[in-house]
């Protein structure tokens, strides 16, 4: 006991002391150093659990994460060398992909082989000294920094040995999470709002913020020598975990009729509910993300057919149906190549239902790169508590057998597209198919 609180004293001591500079966004680049901020691994001696939590969140791997980093280098930067328009990306990923980097002017950071600072990504002591954000919307990192023995917390009353605590209500809101979850393109198009989409929702009417879903509270304790209570859980699930998305939307289907004559079509109604997403799904990265409707019918012989959706007529509905066709072709300009013409815009199978927001390129292209992006297209996805209603009208082929014919929906979910991860060679995990939910029902078919 007496070594351990030796240690802390040696730590009180060496705390390292913060700018004075209080700048937020773009203009807080180079204001700090990285001794202004505490490394993880002094906040792991009393918050263990915490810490633990954190090493396995995406909240520590946001600038170590494979997808980020050849987005960020193989896309970004060489974007940004060449195009005025977007030269701010080179520094201004770095806001939220990793802030201490950002702040004190290291950008582009060493790649994470090189083993920085960086590396820390969104760390512990970033989160706990943000006072505050600057203007009317939190977005683009536009949070305030008040690096030094002063932490921040939702908690009043709470004293440490380490570091002195005071309460910020700010912490408490979902306007915090904002600054990083909110991000407007060089061109003013808002190409992340998942806080602002929860604002719009029944969740922000009912005083449900962010941290309900992604820090769930449970009893236990935030440090080794603090009192037992309701402790905010440091997980931040998300898209990143499949049991956050799995049963995210809730799926019912039935059809029209239940007995069918053969030379009849059949028509298959499939309900999907957004039960527990307290913004749109998907969210986030929705350039990058994919969410889509696959319907299979199996007749009594085992044969199966695909069913492709039913259109609704809507505008920009082409790009809401998987289709044969190119995008991406801006990509081309970071990789030097002049004659590039994209590559596959969905890589799932021609005829389901996408459930997605295309972003456009200042010369009206689908783009993957959100910092180049110009306009958005239609706004296909899911809101918080929306039921969309997709149907299947099914021509039953010559050769179908007779009898009981079952079908089965799924509705899937990949954080980056197939093409272009294999385009990039992004690693395999990023494209994992991750199975939100399943429905089923039959129809009898007679002659």
């Amino acid at each position: 006991m007496g070594q351990f609180f030796s240690a802390l004293l040696i730590l009180s001591i060496a705390f390292p002391t913060g700018s004075i500079a209080q700048k937020a966004g773009d203009e807080a680049l180079g204001t700090q150093t990285y001794d202004s901020f505490e490394k993880p691994a002094a906040c792991a001696s009393c918050h263990v659990d915490i810490y633990q939590q954190w090493t396995q969140a995406i909240m520590s791997q946001a600038y170590t994460h494979h997808w980020d980093e050849i987005e960020y280098f193989e896309l970004a930067v060489p974007h940004a060398e060449k195009d005025p328009m977007v030269a701010g990306v080179k520094a201004g990923c770095n806001g939220c992909h990793a802030p201490l980097s950002f702040l004190a002017g290291d950008v582009p950071p060493p790649r994470p082989e090189e083993g920085s600072r960086a590396n820390e990504s969104v760390s512990c002591d970033l989160c706990h000294v943000i006072k505050s954000f600057e203007g009317e919307e939190p977005f683009n990192f536009n949070y305030v920094v008040d690096p030094g023995r002063k932490k921040y917390g939702p908690k009043p009353g709470v004293e440490s040995p380490h570091h002195d605590t005071e309460l910020n209500e700010f912490m408490t809101t979902a306007e915090y999470c904002g600054t990083c979850h909110n991000e407007m393109s060089p061109y003013g198009v808002w190409v992340k709002s998942t806080q602002l989409e929860w604002k719009e929702g029944p969740y922000a009417k009912q005083g449900v913020p962010c941290h309900h879903c992604h820090m769930p509270k449970a009893p236990g304790r935030s440090a080794k020598m603090a009192e037992e209570g309701l402790v905010a859980q440091h997980l931040f699930h998300g898209a990143h975990d499949p049991g956050k998305l799995a049963g995210a939307v809730e799926m019912r289907m039935h059809p029209a009729e239940r007995e069918v004559d053969v030379r009849d079509p059949v028509v298959i109604n499939v309900q999907l509910h957004n039960a527990k997403v307290g913004h749109k799904i998907p969210s986030g990265s929705v350039e990058d993300r994919i969410m889509w409707l696959h319907v299979i019918a199996t007749d009594s012989d085992g044969k199966q057919y695909h069913l492709p959706v039913d259109r609704k007529g809507f505008d920009g509905e082409e790009y809401t149906i998987a289709a044969d066709v190119l995008a991406y072709q801006d990509m081309g300009v970071p990789l030097d190549d002049t004659a590039f013409k994209g590559v596959q815009r969905d890589g799932v199978p021609i005829g389901d239902r996408i459930f997605r927001m295309p972003y456009f390129d200042p010369q009206g292209r689908m783009t993957i790169m959100q910092w180049n992006t110009k306009s958005l297209g239609v706004d296909y996805r899911i809101g918080p508590r929306e039921t969309k209603v997709e149907t299947f009208t099914w021509e039953l082929p010559d050769d179908i057998a007779l009898g009981r014919v079952t079908f089965k929906a799924e509705l899937n979910y990949q954080r980056l597209v197939q093409p272009v991860a294999d385009f990039l060679e992004v690693p395999v995990d990023e494209t994992e198919i991750v199975r939100i939910n399943t429905a089923s029902t039959w129809i009898e078919i007679y002659d």
